[in-house]
């Protein structure tokens, strides 16, 4: 049995979430619940590999190795049903650089790219900062979840628009899409001649009854049009390590980042990030079973606390990851105020318009902590929000 109780002081670690408080916060005395990483201990299974390879103490350049390859083949066979070639497997220095290369190599400057908010704050600098143009094809809410606008992205899918970025798990939403919505998104972009670029780098973290769907296990068609993005930092808590990986099967698509990856070397990867990896996918799925029991435990006690305490804040039930989409349009309140009320309460948490506007009136919480932490977290909230 793992201890996810155990409270860890980061601080003075120069760790984003907490040693960057008062960056971001203005303050440090928050109790911070925003950027994406746990604050549960690195599995142990791990932190031994990365000993072990400390006694040996000359950290020179290395490979990714044959085993290194059949970790992350073994680990999408055994968890999604994916069968996968190691040929198909590329490097990224992290999930969002790998993103940004992608986009850089599969399409030119000035070419449209879809991006479907609310979503991961990054996607939008990514198309930007490369020159590349926004098509916002927002997604829209059914039934309480977030659910692709068809008919939106129809209508507004050019000649000139070329990819579309997916977030497979939704971030911030947690929706894990189901076939049926894939599949009619995968069939539009093909007809369009649209290359999806898939972020799946949450979907180890499934909290509900709906399985993540890798996108090219749909069909051929789709395998060949599309690229995915994972990495063991979310599952795992490795983000510091920077190593991710792409997996593409179409060829020509796969030597074009192939490509940009190597034009400024950044093919080489870490030392430390190999071992992580191969450890993790190797070892670490009845860590990862524990963990996902406790982050179930974590999601109830915010959605029954909020529900108790301060009913106003309605939740997202999310199918994945470790964060809470939290809608506070019922106050009224822009996203200043929400913040400043927040942050008043000492409770450090994203701002929705960070996703893109449709995001505007909501806040995203990170209960990827100890259950001490977020029942303290909560009580503030319903202190500054309940009544």
């Amino acid at each position: 049995m793992y201890n996810f109780d155990e409270e860890i002081n980061r601080e003075g670690t120069d760790c984003i979430k907490y040693d960057g408080r008062q960056a971001f916060f203005g303050t440090a005395d928050v109790l911070p619940l925003w950027v994406a990483d746990m604050d549960f201990r690195t599995p142990d299974f791990v932190i031994n590999a990365l000993r072990k390879r400390l006694e040996h103490e000359i950290l020179g350049y290395t490979i990714r190795t044959d085993a290194y390859r059949q970790a992350i083949t073994g680990w999408l066979a055994r968890r999604h049903g994916w069968t996968i070639k190691p040929e198909w497997i590329s490097f990224s220095p992290g999930v969002v650089a790998g993103l940004t290369l992608a986009i850089e190599a599969m399409s030119a400057q000035d070419e449209e790219v879809v991006l479907q908010p609310p979503v991961y704050t990054p996607f939008f600098d990514s198309v930007r900062l490369t020159g590349r143009r926004i098509i916002e094809n927002p997604l829209k809410i059914e039934n309480g979840r977030y659910t692709f606008d068809f008919d939106d992205l129809k209508r507004k899918i050019t000649r000139h628009t070329k990819l579309l970025l997916l977030c497979n798990p939704h971030n911030p939403g947690g929706m894990a899409w189901n076939r049926e919505e894939l599949t009619e998104l995968v069939d539009i972009c093909l007809k369009h001649n649209v290359f999806i670029i898939s972020d799946e780098i949450h979907s180890d973290l499934i909290l509900g009854a709906r399985k993540h769907i890798p996108l090219p296990t749909l069909s051929e068609a789709a395998a060949a049009n599309c690229a995915v993005l994972m990495a063991p930092s979310k599952t795992f808590n490795l983000a510091g390590l920077t190593t991710s990986f792409l997996v593409i099967r179409n060829k020509l698509q796969f030597k074009k980042y192939e490509k940009r990856l190597h034009t400024p070397h950044l093919h080489m990867g870490n030392l430390f990030g190999n071992i992580a990896l191969e450890s993790a996918y190797s070892h670490g799925e009845h860590w990862l079973e524990e963990l996902l029991e406790y982050l179930r435990g974590n999601f109830y006690l915010l959605q029954s606390t909020l529900q108790q305490s301060a009913p106003g804040i309605v939740p997202m039930p999310p199918d994945a990851t470790y964060l809470a989409w939290l809608d506070f349009s019922s106050f009224g309140l822009t996203d200043d105020e929400l913040n400043t009320r927040l942050i008043q309460a000492g409770v450090g948490l994203n701002r929705g318009s960070q996703f893109g506007q449709q995001g505007t009136g909501y806040m995203r919480l990170n209960f990827g902590c100890t259950r001490a932490t977020l029942k303290t977290a909560l009580q503030r909230i319903a202190d500054a929000f309940g009544g």
